[in-house]
């Protein structure tokens, strides 16, 4: 009944009822990031969009995915424990291990992990930082580990059908990040919203996150595999 009750909601007025404006808004952010560098200086690499155009993509549609429940989290602002610390934990561990994977994928394994943890820490510490230390604590941990095990997954499967595994492991990824939205929304549904915000944000983050995976994937250092 809950589920059911979450699903009309995403239409509805809360704050559920902003995640898929919230997905619009970071996918024409980031959009209008990839369009800005593209007519700029990427247009006249070559090869540019079949090396690099499927991982970016994905790293696009990634933080699309990512990024709405920050605004469920600051709209309620103070959680639990418990659920402080299971946000901080999803939150990290997958930004953190869809940033290294994609990056892992084009720049290799070190590169890779170095990006899927700043990446996966520094979101992961963002949301969980709801309930205090501990969730703090969690989206460091999940962070850390994301973005190691990201780019090692990706180097391990570069002799394999490796965009087949991106696709996989996005559905996967989204999926836990959708039952994320859900959780907080079950937690959270008695509870009044204490701020409301525009869409600042995610715009402004998934533009910032969008340039800099393009720049990394593009004109960052590489591993000797991929030199």
């Amino acid at each position: 009944m809950t589920f059911k009750e979450f699903a009309k909601e995403l239409n509805g007025k809360r704050v559920e009822g902003e995640i898929i404006k919230t997905m619009f808004y970071s996918l024409i952010s980031s959009i209008g990031a990839f369009v800005i560098l593209y007519f700029s200086i990427l247009k006249d690499i070559e090869n540019f969009l079949p090396k690099y155009g499927f991982y970016i993509f994905f790293a696009i549609v990634s933080y699309a995915v990512v990024l709405p429940s920050f605004r469920q989290v600051r709209a309620y602002r103070q959680f639990a424990c418990m659920s402080g610390m299971m946000i901080g934990m999803t939150t990290g561990m997958i930004a953190g291990f869809l940033a290294g994977f994609l990056a892992g994928a084009t720049n290799g394994m070190f590169y890779g992990s170095i990006f899927g943890m700043a990446v996966g820490i520094f979101l992961g510490v963002w949301n969980g930082k709801c309930c205090g230390i501990m969730g703090l604590m969690e989206g460091l941990m999940a962070g850390f580990m994301g973005g190691l095990m990201g780019a090692m997954t990706s180097v391990m499967l570069i002799n394999e059908p490796l965009r087949a595994a991106t696709i996989i492991i996005f559905v996967i990824c989204a999926t836990i990040l959708f039952a994320l939205n859900y959780m907080i929304y079950k937690e959270m549904k008695e509870t009044p919203r204490e701020i409301i915000e525009d869409y600042g944000m995610v715009a402004i983050t998934s533009f910032l996150l969008t340039i800099i995976t393009i720049w990394l994937m593009v004109f960052g250092p590489r591993s000797i595999l991929f030199s």
